[in-house]
């Protein structure tokens, strides 16, 4: 159940990304509900997501704390 809540994570994430407010919401949402090996795997696919996004590469901030 809880990879479930990762890949939904992962789908609000992409669906909100063209807005870099939305997006660090939702990522600080996510933050705080998902497990924290759930936390690492998505610091490992944010880091794919956002090569070509950079305007929201200063999110990976959030993920260091």
């Amino acid at each position: 159940m809880p990879r479930a809540m990762l890949d939904y994570t992962k789908t609000i994430l992409q669906k909100v990304s063209f807005d870099v407010r939305l997006f660090t919401k939702e990522l600080k949402k996510a933050i705080s509900r998902l497990l924290p090996n759930e936390i690492e795997e998505l610091k490992i696919w944010l880091h794919y997501f956002i090569v070509d996004k950079p305007d929201l590469q200063p999110t990976l901030v959030l993920l260091k704390a």
